[in-house]
């Protein structure tokens, strides 16, 4: 009896392992099919772009606040453990019942499938990629469980169970190929970095200033004034980064306009370029995050594209559409007036990394990037906000965005720091106002005018400092800016949702 029982574990336990080979080399067929013919139709990019487009504010938010920029693998990651629960669990009902673990794994299959074809811009092979996934799992479990079964009465005996691990792990380690073949092919296959890398971009005809010598105050521990591109934020929807090759992009200006206007890639380079120094920062930044970045960008004003279609004047947004279906809802008036509003083709000198955008994304100073920075962007719809709405508007988000007043402190660092003369520093921001001052203070004590470095302009973050003589013992230190008009940064503290986050900065801080 007891025998048996260990038995019944035992095949239990090769049974699940017999699913979760079949889910891997399913979607390691997957993958590699999609590397061939739809990258974009990756099982777990459409599963994991479904998920995040179902995802509400407040999940959105904990995923950032948790991850950060590791938000997109902590998804696939997600999906992955649930992925092999699922499997795990298709392979013990098949070895119960003929046929419906078998249906588990193909159901999964079709979820794919679906989830390829609802997605905004899906190409004609988008199905593909989930059919064989779910195909080749359910091939692979009946074949591999089928193994475990009695035949005419005899369990399988121990040559027949070495014959089944065999087997399964063989399927699994196909799966595992299939899945680096596929990273390889998609590899392979992406001709675009070669483009970019050999792209030459046009010369500005209005260049920005040289960035002031005042403006870096080389305090170690506090963030450059520029930062450099690899170690710019990004937050976006897309799990696959959009390789466009731009022989292939333009953008659409409609809607609401005298005519269309249609720019191709060509047309695009021959306009007039312009550069502009402009901090970036997303909505779910936290007071204090790291969700902001500065940098400068090179492209051809948003308001002479507009003017080129005629806007009605009954519109008062524009919807930017990026080719992984991402919409951004932007007030008209924030691309038509004097601000530095750019479709923008390079960043720091270089063209803009895959990641940013390449080869064409939006700028717009003094708006959070969830209703203003579209990456990959080939529509813009002049419409109006009682018409249409943004990606995130429907998922709780305020649909106009402005950058609220705000500063962090970057140094002390770490929580703690030798007693005597040191410094408090840290970065303030209000992006086309821009800030005239930052104060600071030690456990509620006096606020202290912080001196601040030369700012770029109105639409980058500037940098501040104030020497302290920290004492032994546990100190608080909070921070508070004061705008170019005179308003001071709140106190009252705000979560990121619906319109981003607001209080003041405090950090404490151990003298030793």
């Amino acid at each position: 009896m007891t025998h048996a029982i260990v038995d019944k574990r035992t095949d239990r336990l090769r049974s699940a392992a017999a699913g979760l080979s079949a889910a891997v080399v399913g979607v390691g067929f997957a993958e590699l099919v999609a590397a061939i013919v739809e990258p974009a139709a990756s099982p777990f990019a459409v599963i994991g772009g479904g998920l995040i487009d179902l995802a509400p504010a407040w999940a959105k938010d904990t995923a950032i606040a948790l991850f950060g920029t590791g938000d997109k693998i902590a998804l696939i990651t997600g999906i992955a453990l649930v992925l092999a629960l699922v499997a795990a669990g298709a392979g013990i009902l098949e070895l119960r019942r003929s046929g419906i673990g078998a249906t588990v794994l193909g159901g999964l299959g079709a979820l794919a499938v679906v989830a390829a074809m609802i997605r905004p811009g899906a190409g004609p092979f988008a199905w593909l990629p989930g059919i064989v996934a779910g195909v080749v799992a359910v091939i692979a479990v009946r074949l591999l469980v089928r193994r475990l079964r009695p035949i005419d009465g005899l369990a399988p005996d121990g040559e027949d169970r070495r014959r089944f691990l065999i087997w399964t792990a063989g399927t699994a380690a196909v799966g595992i190929v299939t899945i680096i073949a596929g990273n390889i092919a998609r590899g392979a296959t992406r001709s675009v970095d070669a483009v970019r890398s050999a792209l030459q971009l046009p010369k500005a005809v209005r260049t920005a200033p040289a960035v002031p010598a005042g403006a870096e105050l080389d305090i170690p521990g506090l963030a450059p004034v520029v930062t450099p591109n690899v170690d710019f934020y990004r937050i976006d929807t897309a799990l696959i980064v959009p390789r466009i090759d731009p022989a292939d992009w333009s953008l659409r200006i409609h809607g609401m306009v005298d005519r269309e206007v249609v720019v191709s890639w060509d047309e695009l380079l021959a306009l007039p370029m312009q550069e502009a120094d402009v901090t970036l920062a997303c909505v779910s930044n936290e007071v204090g995050g790291s969700l902001i970045g500065n940098a400068r960008w090179l492209g051809h004003p948003v308001r002479e594209l507009l003017a080129r279609a005629g806007v009605s004047a009954d519109a008062d947004m524009v919807l930017s559409t990026s080719s992984d279906g991402f919409t951004a809802s932007t007030p008209l008036e924030a691309l038509t007036d004097d601000r530095d509003a750019l479709l923008a083709i390079g960043m720091n000198g270089e063209p803009l990394p895959m990641e940013h955008g390449f080869p064409a994304r939006m700028v717009v100073p003094g708006l959070y990037g969830y209703v203003s920075a579209t990456k990959w962007v080939t529509q813009l719809e002049v419409t109006r906000f009682d018409k249409a709405m943004g990606y995130w508007t429907p998922r709780g988000w305020s649909d106009h965005g402005p950058i609220k007043l705000q500063s962090r402190i970057d140094v002390p660092r770490g929580g703690s720091v030798d007693a005597g003369e040191t410094v408090i520093a840290g970065m303030a921001w209000q992006q086309h106002v821009g800030v005239e001052g930052v104060e600071v203070r030690v456990d509620d004590g006096e606020w202290q005018r912080a001196e601040l470095a030369e700012s770029i302009s109105a639409d980058t973050w500037v940098q501040w400092s104030l020497p302290w003589t920290a004492q032994s013992g546990r100190h608080t230190i909070e921070c508070r800016a004061i705008s170019a008009d005179g308003e001071t940064q709140t106190d009252q503290p705000a979560a990121p949702a619906p319109n981003g986050a607001q209080g003041w900065h405090r950090i404490d801080v151990t003298v030793s």
